[in-house]
């Protein structure tokens, strides 16, 4: 066997281990959890999963973000995905996650789980799947996932609101909210670096546009820390801090690959939001930014990446007997 060839299992067998350390905490997440119960679930999501993207390649973007915003709610339990009642507003329909695509997806994943092993993959598995597969599908690194997963059966727009971490966060706030959730500092310039993939619309980034914090409240200042000529053409798209009919790439001319082209926008200060932006306020994230930005050390982002992701995927995990196996993902039991 080639050099060459053994690389990709190197790295996959490194990653295991890494899995491993990182499941001991989470006792009942294991690879192969359904290796009796439905021995083909990571050939039948990923079968699923080269349709869609095929179908539509800027879904990868959104289908990672989904498991984002899942995990950073009361754990990785597909709370994101169930809607609301008139008893109670979902997360789903939270301020911050009024973008979030992809939905009908993971339905349709789900559906086809359903047939092939009925009440046994739970949807947050599902999720966590599929976001490994988006990013796999998007010509970036692969990672083995630990499955059992349960679904939770609460979900709160306010719990939402108040826990993701926001776009226009500096250092300090996003660092205290990952740190809340089990990850550090370098977990956050990693997982930063997902912006790599999607579109967002302009209310998330244009205040940094026609912003109001100018001597007097002068209106249409723009963000210091952007580019002048980057925010000139975002400006193009994005006539008011309202307009919600325009979408701008948050890694422009690559933002349906998954690469490290994200990092060289940030570093040159065109990242589209300010929580990108301040990256390169922090001596630590500033150092990683910098680094990959040169272009010269994919492998090591791609495998920071995986890391990062098997961490991510191991939050507030419900397994066991907690909560349950959804018949589909968007209502309880």
């Amino acid at each position: 066997m080639s050099m060459a060839t053994m690389r990709p299992l190197l790295l996959l067998f490194a990653l295991e281990a890494v899995l491993a350390a990182s499941s001991a905490a989470v006792a009942q997440l294991e690879i192969g959890f359904y290796r009796k119960t439905c021995p083909q679930v990571e050939k039948i999501v990923r079968a699923e999963m080269v349709k869609i993207i095929a179908a539509a390649p800027s879904l990868a973007g959104p289908l990672l973000r989904l498991h984002f915003h899942d995990c950073f709610v009361n754990g990785c339990d597909a709370s994101v995905l169930l809607d609301s009642t008139k008893q109670n507003v979902a997360e789903k329909d939270a301020k911050p996650n009024k973008s979030l695509r992809g939905f009908g997806s993971v339905e349709r994943v789900k559906a086809k789980l359903e047939a092939a092993c009925p009440g046994v993959v739970s949807c947050a598995d599902v999720l966590t799947l599929m976001s490994r597969d988006a990013v796999v599908l998007a010509n970036g690194p692969t990672w083995p996932v630990a499955l059992g997963r349960r679904d939770g059966k609460a979900s709160s727009a306010k719990e939402a609101s108040a826990e993701l971490p926001p776009a226009n966060g500096d250092v300090p706030l996003l660092a205290k909210i990952f740190a809340s959730k089990g990850l550090n500092l370098k977990d956050l310039v990693v997982l930063s670096g997902a912006h790599t993939l999607g579109t967002a619309h302009c209310p998330s980034f244009a205040d940094r546009l026609y912003n109001a914090t100018g001597v007097d409240g002068a209106y249409g200042l723009v963000d210091p820390s952007l580019d002048s000529e980057y925010a000139d053409k975002l400006r193009l798209k994005c006539k008011s801090l309202d307009d919600r009919s325009r979408l701008s790439e948050m890694d422009p001319g690559s933002f349906k690959t998954f690469d490290t082209s994200y990092y060289g926008h940030v570093a040159k200060r065109r990242g589209l939001f300010r929580s990108d932006a301040a990256l390169l306020t922090d001596a630590t994230t500033r150092d990683y930014v910098q680094r990959v930005a040169t272009g010269k050390f994919d492998a090591e982002f791609f495998r920071d990446f995986s890391e990062s992701m098997i961490k991510m995927g191991d939050i507030g995990v419900l397994t066991g007997t907690e909560g349950e196996i959804r018949k589909k993902c968007h209502v309880l039991n």
